[in-house]
């Protein structure tokens, strides 16, 4: 597991530094923190921390990968499978155990926090992976998950990110005033179906709701983005864009994200595979260093 965990690191340097001469961003960061949901977490990614062992927290996701790239002096890593927004001031319930209020990790003196939140806020995530699979059977080539969520012309996933953007201008606030002094990222979500193609054995999607769910990610991105313009004191890292050709759909391992089947040892079902969790701590990487 340590050789594999420093083979990561080593590729986001490489990844890093392939158009730079400088070998690590230019500042030394003293204790970063790493805020969450499973797409920072990384279930199932070996090996799992067990404080607790229901937020399916990786010791090789991309905030620990990063903390590596960067010999940051102090980590501490409260992401957790499930959180939402509310999860940075309550406590969240989690199998065998409770996660603390993901704000208890910050202190004065952080100088670096990434936040990876709002998927779960108002179940965008949970409720098309729920629902659009078993939707597939009625209209194969259609687009039955986009009509079920859409009444009177209103599509009620991307109408309730209104409200996610208002929280996370509420999260990035709170982070500001425990730790005033800190680089603050919000990240993205990254690309999980093809710009182009359909692979519904891995993506049990109708054809045309594959189109719909980039629709629906660049909307939720679109308010992380939003709220980080809000906020003034933030920055924005999209993960979309330079996650092309590594979705789900992707062909020859250069898959990032898992796709319908869970893997043991690999990936929860349409979460971030290892080297999803290598390729998004290159692109924070890169930001850093520019």
């Amino acid at each position: 597991m340590r050789k594999l965990f420093a083979a990561l690191a080593v590729v986001v340097l490489a990844l890093a530094t392939a158009s730079t001469a400088n070998a690590a961003p230019r500042q030394d960061y003293r204790h970063y923190v790493a805020l969450g949901d499973s797409y920072t977490a990384g279930p199932l990614i070996p090996a799992q921390r067990l404080d607790p062992l229901g937020c399916a927290r990786s010791t090789a996701n991309y905030p620990s990968i990063l903390a590596a790239a960067l010999h940051v002096g102090s980590f501490t890593d409260i992401s957790c499978s499930g959180a939402g927004t509310s999860n940075m001031t309550q406590t969240q319930s989690v199998p065998l155990g409770v996660n603390p209020p993901q704000f208890s990790a910050l202190r004065l003196d952080t100088d670096l926090v990434t936040l990876g939140i709002g998927g779960n806020d108002s179940s965008v995530f949970g409720t098309i992976v729920g629902t659009c699979p078993a939707l597939r059977g009625q209209d194969p080539s259609g687009n039955p998950c986009q009509r079920h969520f859409t009444t009177d012309g209103v599509d009620s996933i991307k109408a309730a990110l209104a409200t996610t953007q208002q929280s996370v201008e509420t999260v990035l606030a709170g982070i500001h005033a425990r730790s005033p002094q800190a680089k603050v990222l919000a990240i993205g979500y990254p690309r999980i179906a093809p710009a182009s193609g359909y692979c519904p054995d891995v993506l049990p999607l109708a054809d045309g709701d594959y189109t719909w769910l980039t629709s629906v990610e660049e909307a939720l991105n679109a308010a992380i983005e939003n709220a980080v313009e809000a906020d003034g004191h933030a920055s924005y890292v999209d993960t979309f864009t330079p996650s092309a050709g590594h979705d789900a759909c992707a062909p020859g391992g250069s898959a990032w994200i898992n796709g319908k089947d869970t893997k043991l040892l690999a990936a929860a079902a349409y979460h971030p595979l290892p080297a999803g969790m290598a390729g998004l701590a290159g692109i924070v990487y890169r930001q850093l260093e520019n």
